[in-house]
Formats: C-alpha cells, sequence, structure tokens
C-alpha cells in the first residue's frame, strides 16, 4: 500500500506542479492529529495536506466550509469535514489515458487495500454527485467518473466474474500476482485481477455509476465513444448465465458457468458450485455477498434488487446509442424477470413481523432471512431506487432488520445497529447506522444514529468498518473510503430534507 501510495500522490503532485514531502496516508491515519475538535469527544483532524491531496476539489472545499455554518455540533461537523472528502484525498491512485487513444481512465482504490473494487469505487464516487456537473476538462470531477466508467468497463470485458482489479499498464503502478490457495473457473490474470468472487452487485455497480454521471451531466455522447455498449452485452450474458438450473431435464447435474472453491471464506458445497437452485425462475445468482462473503444460498435479494433497478435505468442510456441492436430491450425485459422473481420466491411469512424480504433464497423454498451491512442491502432497497420507503413488505423487513430478532443485529453503550459475519457478532457496522439514517423519517432514529455514529469513532473522527458495541478502541479499518463518503452523503442529504436536526447538539 505504501508504494502505491507514493506512486499515487507522485502522480498528482506532478501534474499540480507541486513538489512535497506527502507521508504515506495508511501511516498518517493511524495518528491521531490537532487541531482536535471542541466538543466532547476531542476528535482528530485527519485530511491529508492541500498538496498532499490525490484529487484537489474547490467545490468540495466550498461545501465543506458552507457546512461548518449549517452543523452546530463541533464533533459532528468534525466527522463530516474527515469522512466525506476521502476518496478525493487519499483514493484516486491514478488517472490518465488508454494507450494511443483519448480514453479517460481513472484507477480508484478503497483506502487500505491497493486494488479497485468495481462495487467500492462506484460507491466512493458516488458520494460527489451533488457536485458533478457536465465538464469536458480532463481536470474535472467529471472526467474522474469517465475514467472510472471506462476503467471499469475494461476490467469487466477482461474478467467478468470477477469483482476487485489491479492497476492498468498505462499506470505504470508495479503489480504482483494474486494467486492463493482459491481454485476458480473460468480462468483469469492473476496480475490483472486482484481478487475474482463473482458478486452480481459488482455488474450492477458498475451501471449505477454510469446511472449517477449521466443523471448529473446529461452526456449521454460519452457512452457511445468507447467500450460502453460491449461492457453492458457481456454484463448481460453473464448474469443470463448464472439463472441455470442445478438440473438438466433428464437430471444430469449441472455446473454453473462459475465455480469457487477455497479453504478460507466458505468453500461453496457440491463440487464447488452451491448447493442445488432452481434455474430459470428470473432471479440471478450471486456466489458472493457484498462483504465478499460466500452465499449460503445464491439467490442474494439485495443484489437482484440493485441489478434489476440498474438495468432499467441504464437502459435509458442504451436507447440513445445508435445501433445498439436489441440490447436495450434484453435490459428491460431481465430487469422484469428479475423483480418479478424476487417478488415471487423471494419474500418469506415472519410470525412476528409479517410478510419479509429474505436475505438469500435457493428457488426451493430455503430462505436465510438476516440482512448484512454492505451495499446492496435489504434495509437500502429505497436507497438503492428498488422500492418506496412506506412499501409494507419493506417496512416489514426494516423493523426486523432493526431488531434483536436479526441475528447479526448488535447493540451495547458503543454503539447499536447492524453487524455481519464477516467481522463476527456484536459489532456493528457504521455503514449499516448511516444507511438506517438515509432511510428514515423519524427524527429520533436518525438521531440516535448521528450519535452513535459521532461517539463511536475511537476519537479518529471517521468511519471505521466495523465497531465492537462494548468495548471502545476495539474496530476494524482505519481507512475505508466508502464508508466514510456515504457518511457525507447522508449529512448532505439530511440538510435537505431535515436541516434542524444539523442544529442539534450530539454531545
Amino acid at each position: 500500500m505504501q508504494l502505491l501510495q507514493f506512486l499515487a500522490w507522485a502522480s498528482i503532485l506532478a501534474t499540480l506542479g507541486v513538489f512535497a514531502q506527502c507521508p504515506f496516508y495508511s501511516n498518517y491515519a493511524s495518528v491521531k492529529h490537532g487541531p482536535f475538535s471542541t466538543g466532547r469527544w476531542n476528535l482528530s483532524y485527519h485530511r491529508p495536506i492541500a498538496s498532499c491531496r490525490t484529487f484537489p476539489s474547490q467545490d468540495l472545499e466550498d461545501t465543506i466550509k458552507r457546512l461548518k455554518h449549517v452543523i452546530v455540533d463541533p464533533d459532528l461537523f468534525r466527522v463530516f469535514e474527515n469522512s466525506w472528502p476521502s476518496t478525493l484525498d487519499t483514493t484516486i491512485g491514478w488517472r490518465g489515458l488508454a494507450n494511443g487513444t483519448d480514453e479517460e481512465l481513472t484507477f480508484v482504490v478503497t483506502g487500505d487495500i491497493e486494488a479497485m473494487w468495481l462495487r467500492d469505487s462506484a460507491n466512493q464516487l458516488q458520494a460527489y454527485t451533488s457536485l458533478l456537473k457536465p465538464n469536458s476538462s480532463r481536470n474535472s470531477l467529471a472526467s474522474v467518473f469517465r475514467g472510472a466508467i471506462n476503467l471499469q468497463a475494461r476490467y469487466i470485458l477482461e474478467a467478468p466474474f470477477c469483482n476487485a482489479f489491479q492497476a492498468p499498464d498505462e499506470s505504470m503502478i508495479p503489480r504482483k500476482s494474486s494467486m492463493n490457495s482459491d481454485t476458480i473457473t473460468p480462468s483469469f490474470d492473476y496480475f490483472k485481477v486482484f481478487s475474482c468472487n463473482w458478486e452480481l452487485d459488482s455488474l450492477a455497480s458498475f451501471l449505477q455509476l454510469s446511472v449517477d454521471y449521466v443523471t448529473a451531466t446529461q452526456d449521454y455522447e460519452f457512452f457511445g465513444k468507447y467500450n460502453w455498449t460491449n461492457a453492458v452485452q457481456t454484463i448481460l450474458s453473464t448474469a443470463q448465465s448464472m439463472t441455470i438450473n442445478s438440473y438438466a431435464e433428464d437430471g444430469n447435474w449441472l455446473h454453473t458457468p462459475y465455480t469457487y472453491c477455497a479453504p478460507y471464506g466458505g468453500t461453496p458445497i457440491n463440487d464447488c458450485n452451491g448447493s442445488p437452485h432452481k434455474g430459470n425462475i428470473g432471479l440471478i445468482r450471486s456466489f458472493h455477498r457484498p462483504s465478499d462473503d460466500a452465499c449460503t444460498y445464491q439467490y442474494l435479494i439485495p443484489s437482484n434488487m440493485m441489478f434489476s433497478r440498474t438495468l432499467n435505468a441504464s437502459a435509458a442510456i442504451m436507447e440513445k446509442i445508435p445501433n445498439h441492436g436489441n440490447l436495450t430491450d434484453w435490459m428491460r425485459s431481465m430487469a422484469t424477470g428479475i423483480r418479478t422473481g424476487i417478488e415471487k420466491y423471494g419474500i418469506v411469512r415472519d410470525p412476528e413481523y409479517g410478510n419479509v424480504y429474505a436475505y438469500e433464497v435457493d428457488g426451493y423454498g430455503s430462505a436465510n432471512v438476516m440482512d448484512d451491512p454492505n451495499i446492496p442491502s435489504l434495509l437500502s432497497a429505497p436507497f438503492l431506487g428498488y422500492l418506496d420507503r412506506s412499501d409494507k413488505v419493506y417496512q416489514n423487513t426494516r423493523k426486523k432488520i432493526l431488531s434483536r430478532d436479526n441475528p447479526y443485529y448488535s447493540w451495547g453503550p458503543v454503539i447499536t445497529g447492524v453487524g455481519s459475519p464477516h467481522t463476527l457478532p456484536g459489532r456493528a457496522w457504521p455503514m449499516a447506522s448511516i444507511m438506517t439514517i438515509l432511510t428514515s423519517e423519524d427524527d429520533e432514529e436518525i438521531v440516535k444514529s448521528l450519535t452513535d455514529l459521532v461517539g463511536s469513532t475511537d476519537g479518529f473522527g471517521v468511519m471505521h468498518e466495523s465497531v465492537h458495541s462494548h468495548r471502545v478502541g476495539i474496530w476494524s479499518r482505519q481507512w475505508f473510503s466508502w464508508a466514510n463518503g456515504m457518511f457525507g452523503q447522508a449529512i448532505l442529504n439530511l440538510e435537505k430534507r431535515k436541516p434542524h436536526i444539523l442544529k442539534m447538539g450530539f454531545q
């Protein structure tokens, strides 16, 4: 990570004509820095100095200055000013052009891991859609988005079942083999791919990033220039291949196009295929969750929700591209089929809460009723645009998720919220508490979540991956830009719909 950060900052500094000695952010982030906030929690200032930020943005700085006069509580403001800029400050690992072309490329790392996740990078950039506007300059935020879309399209075309990738050739960032003890088919290039978990939400995230860009810029012309159409066609054929039944008509066992075996992380049974699944019911299999954990049942409902919604939304882009064949119709028909499958197979009856969405199903009647903090989650369904937050089944599901009847709910004096098997029970994830805010109209619920978030950073003033609900100072991932960006999104969202909450104290 240190080498990657050195190269990333060196690239930006060279572009800006600035010379500075920048500390490796992984080291910088592990230490608390002044000036400290003036509230009860005495929170560290965690942004790198201006000359060491990986993508300077005056619009971002202006928004932070404006919010200083909107957010009354000094600790709440400190978490906002530390967290929201994290991706632009620290994780734009490289920007440039594809060899011999004018195609923009942007390599976005997650934070403390030197790779670009399709899901994480799309979500990291989504934090800045409020700043995004039409701009053809290569030094603009719009260029950062275009470059990320172009690079994600390249990754998808090279390895559509994979979820995280190493830096592109053009960056000259040294790469090393990602080969380990996992056995995965189909094969892929270990010097290009960082992780090859099959996660349906990764492909949905590419579509979401595309929709985010075009919604803000109306730049439909961009999508017809490079490989976006080819990437979408690959997404459709890959997803279609994962609707397979576990049995042929004659009863023979069928292997999925993707198989995964690993000594760690949960090896699927049945020769790396997983448990039997009823095929051709509209739903698409996903071997892994957004947490990168293996699924119990492979019809992961939140990922299917997200994929259905983003297919529909991005079909509006496809229909404006000349000579796209039947891709628009294919996108819309697949989206409709997924929604039909979710409503038929993804809803189960809970004795306490009524009809709720299951987290995972197999099409035969087996269901895993829980939720995970990583997005897409069931909690995030209205945030994703799949349904309205007033939807009855969603409200039933939400009540169960945010209660002790959720097997991965975590409560205690430090923080209360949804936890994950990825980090062991008893550890709530700030990401889920942020999503609780984004999907709530209840002031009391929002204030409780904000209070927990502000008070659970262990003095660092940033969002961690998970936090022990009972033990101060026990948490995972110091440098996690996705959750940080989401916190900023939540604050900006509250400014619009519940500005009075930002006038409250959180001491």
